[in-house]
């Protein structure tokens, strides 16, 4: 007997930020803003497979408690960019 279970595949942004440790090794940090849940690891790979494992865990538990599940990101309409800056030489500033 076989069961057809129907999959959904759910998207979320996931923005990743490259930390170092105390004693300047890397780290890679991985956050979901949409559902508040964040994961790392030594690299983006295993910060990448840590998250999308945490998600999973996430969404069924919500699911579990019958929780509601935060809608999906519309990854159409999400834009990810940097703006630089430029400042004076003589402007004076320290980074915190």
């Amino acid at each position: 007997m076989s069961k057809n279970k129907q999959e959904k595949v759910l998207n979320y942004r996931v923005v990743v930020e490259k930390e170092y440790y105390s004693d300047k090794k890397p780290v890679f940090v991985a956050q979901v803003p949409t559902l508040g849940i964040s994961d790392y690891g030594l690299t983006l790979e295993k910060a990448l497979d840590n998250t999308e494992k945490l998600i999973k865990f996430h969404l069924e538990c919500l699911i579990e408690e019958e929780g509601t599940i935060p809608e999906p990101d519309d990854l159409a309409n999400i834009i990810v960019t940097t703006s630089q800056v430029r400042l004076s030489a003589k402007t004076p500033f320290a980074f915190a």
